[in-house]
């Protein structure tokens, strides 16, 4: 059985939808090599939760705030 790979999606600088219903991410990976993601459009929209992902970055952003003052 081949060992699970995890990859992070860092310095996001491409995002592009298609006709054909894909959504593609490219950006670097924690090393610094090209990574691109392709999703299907459809099944990225039932899934991702926007409102929460909203609510953790608001979360995320006052905890810096904090470490500023």
């Amino acid at each position: 059985m081949k060992e699970k790979e995890t990859k992070r999606l860092h310095d996001i600088n491409t995002f592009m939808s298609t006709q054909e219903n894909e959504t593609y991410l490219v950006g670097t990976d924690e090393q610094g090599n090209e990574l691109t993601m392709v999703f299907d459009t459809i099944e990225l929209l039932e899934w991702l939760d926007i409102d929460y992902m909203k609510s953790q970055s608001k979360k995320y952003i006052d905890k810096l705030i904090k470490r500023e003052l």
